[in-house]
């Protein structure tokens, strides 16, 4: 992020007054808005629900209850979680226009849609007790997102709808379902089906830079949403030409495609692009990818004594997914940077339940959300699943 800052700035301070004008185009407005805002603004309903984890992290829920049809026909709407990726948000799934945007088009297709933020993100910053500003409240990583959030929030939707649900996660939204769906049996009964889009689960082979950086981490919150985002969207990155870079710049994170995105949105993804989490979390990645046997393990916490107190053992307990019986789809780009198809492989037949698998030969890690064809290469399939699903 900050090459991409200095980057930008350089960019800007090299083009001259009379270009920049003349390819200057208008900010979106979505630029400048919550996430609730954003589906206000598009007319669609909103709810927002507060949901406290066993460990008394509160959490924010965006629903979704119907499109902007109004259908709410006769009849039960099924139900759909959207748990976001890594240093994202709920704002991920609205980013685009409405007819690009997987929460708009589930809910216009006549479903009740809830869209997760994990602990640590621009919408889940509260806790019953400790202070975000505290290094108490930034302990934890995906461990507790798997553990804590996922069971709460889902919890919450089946006693809210009475109703299973179906779950859709991008990125690490996946592998804390792939660790909460194979750990703890009493969740999987209330889950219809998993659908992972870029899943992650091991990252031996990652190609992305931004997990290494590790070593730049603190002991608190890491790449929270400031004012810079909100700056460079608004004033360096609305450029016809800049905005591209920016695009560049920012994708190279993950794997850059211009020609599956819209470049006019290039500012909404960069002002809503970095939602914060822990430098914890961070480092937990870093121990996944360190792992000379390739598994995924719980957070070590780098001494016996601290693994015994925390674990009951001197290391870390392995993940595994052979007891997980959720059926799952997942859908994987051969050009993602962060689920490598070579990870992928490997996670593939670790799968008991596994019931559908889509490679894209084109799809970067963040086109399974921006990607100008994800409706009809993904999204549309989910939808018929779903609907023939009993």
């Amino acid at each position: 992020m900050w090459r991409f800052v200095i980057a930008a700035l350089m960019i800007q301070a090299l083009g001259t007054e009379c270009i920049s004008r003349f390819l200057k185009r208008p900010v979106n407005p979505e630029v400048l808005l919550s996430a609730s805002q954003i589906i206000r603004y598009w007319k669609y309903s909103l709810e927002e629900h507060e949901v406290v984890t066993a460990d008394s992290y509160i959490l924010t829920l965006h629903r979704i209850p119907y499109g902007r049809a109004d259908n709410k026909g006769p009849g039960q709407r099924p139900v759909i979680l959207l748990q976001h990726g890594l240093l994202s948000s709920a704002v991920s799934w609205i980013s685009n226009l409405p007819n690009n945007s997987l929460a708009f088009i589930l809910a216009d297709a006549g479903f009740d849609v809830w869209m997760g933020n994990s602990r640590g993100n621009t919408y889940s910053l509260k806790h019953a007790t400790l202070s975000r500003y505290s290094k108490e409240y930034w302990a934890f990583s995906f461990d507790e997102m798997a553990i804590y959030d996922l069971p709460a929030s889902i919890d919450y939707i089946v006693k809210k709808t009475g109703q299973k649900i179906h779950y859709v996660g991008h990125s690490q939204g996946t592998l804390i379902g792939f660790l909460a769906f194979s750990t703890l049996p009493e969740l999987v009964q209330k889950v219809k089906a998993f659908y992972a889009l870029a899943p992650v689960f091991s990252i031996q082979y990652l190609r992305a830079v931004l997990i290494r950086i590790y070593l730049l981490l603190g002991n608190k919150d890491f790449l929270p949403e400031t004012v810079i985002n909100k700056v460079l969207a608004t004033t360096v990155c609305n450029n016809k030409i800049i905005g591209t870079i920016c695009g560049k710049i920012f994708f190279s994170l993950f794997g850059f495609e211009p020609k599956n995105l819209n470049t006019s949105r290039i500012d909404v993804y960069v002002s809503h692009g970095l939602q914060g989490t822990s430098s914890q979390n961070f480092l937990h990645y870093a121990q996944t990818f360190h792992d000379i046997r390739n598994v995924t393990r719980a957070y070590d916490y780098g001494t016996r004594k601290e693994n015994l107190a925390h674990y009951n053992q001197s290391t870390p307990p392995r993940y595994t997914l052979s007891s997980m019986r959720v059926p799952t789809a997942l859908w994987s780009g051969k050009q993602d940077l962060v689920a490598d198809p070579e990870d992928v492989s490997i996670l593939v037949p670790q799968i008991p339940n596994l019931i559908y698998h889509k490679t894209l030969h084109t799809y970067t890690h963040l086109d399974f959300i921006f990607g100008l064809n994800a409706p009809q290469d993904v999204y549309n399939e989910i939808i018929e699943m779903i609907k023939k699903t009993p």
